[in-house]
């Protein structure tokens, strides 16, 4: 495995852990001090304390569960809609595919960041909302995706045997050609994960995602905006560990393209 790939799994799995214990430590991560506010990074507190004096550490690790799960669940209502939609369109073909298509096309020219801003709008904002959202609107790629695979894959020769023998179409689509797709999503799964967690941190940045005073990277990013020349350690570490997550989740699908396709591998031992 490349260092990238295991730099990401070590910082993607560390901070999976961290913020699935924090909530058994006898620690409030609302708790207010008013003694240490907008203290610097100390033995005390790690990485300092915000305006009200919470500790910016223990917020960050509740902000790391917060957008693991965003991202988990988002990238899996994703997935259930687009792998679904792209074995549909790619398995048929002809004036149906082109239709599905074309709606595709359609809703791949919305800006979608405007239309959840709109639905944050309308209803009210919450982290499940958020992740409803960000999963119904980010389908799409993934659909293009899986239908280009079904397409090149229900040519091939196993597939044809598959029909001569009489079997189901519905059992050759299940059974024969979802499994073949299952590399690139995997790896597409990754890189949307990361773009998840963005729009999530944009989402409470503004207010429209995950409310106060629960803990978001993104919330604690809006709330540092006052503080950027006399507490930079606010901003600096929450948009650290957005940068380093998301960095480490294209690491870690580019990681499993290599492991997972033969041929990237040999590509990519030929450039090197």
């Amino acid at each position: 495995m490349t260092p990238k790939l295991w730099f990401s799994m070590v910082f993607l799995g560390g901070l999976a852990v961290l913020g699935a214990l924090v909530p058994l430590l006898p620690f409030d991560p609302n708790a207010i001090d008013p003694e240490a506010m907008v203290q610097p990074p100390s033995i005390v507190h790690w990485f300092g304390t915000d305006d009200l004096g919470r500790d910016i550490l223990l917020r960050s690790l509740y902000g790391a569960r917060i957008s693991l799960v965003v991202g988990l669940v988002s990238v899996s209502i994703s997935l259930m809609i687009g792998v679904s939609i792209g074995l549909i369109a790619g398995f048929m073909g002809g004036l149906g595919d082109a239709i599905i298509m074309r709606c595709i096309d359609v809703m791949m020219a919305l800006p979608t960041l405007f239309l959840i801003l709109m639905v944050q709008v309308v209803l009210e904002p919450s982290m499940l909302n958020v992740m409803v959202v960000i999963g119904a609107t980010s389908w799409m790629g993934m659909a293009r995706l899986v239908r280009a695979e079904v397409l090149s894959i229900k040519e091939r020769v196993f597939v044809t045997a598959c029909r001569a023998r009489g079997i189901a179409e519905k059992t050759v689509l299940m059974k024969h050609i979802l499994p073949h797709t299952l590399n690139p999503v995997i790896v597409a799964a990754m890189l949307g994960m990361g773009g998840a967690i963005l729009v999530e941190s944009v989402l409470s940045f503004l207010g429209l995602g995950v409310q106060p005073p629960h803990a978001s990277w993104g919330n604690m990013l809006e709330n540092s905006l006052g503080y950027l020349r006399s507490a930079p350690w606010m901003a600096l570490i929450p948009g650290v560990l957005i940068t380093l997550t998301v960095l480490s989740l294209n690491f870690l699908g580019d990681g499993l393209w290599l492991l997972l396709d033969p041929k990237a591998k040999e590509s990519h031992v030929k450039r090197s």
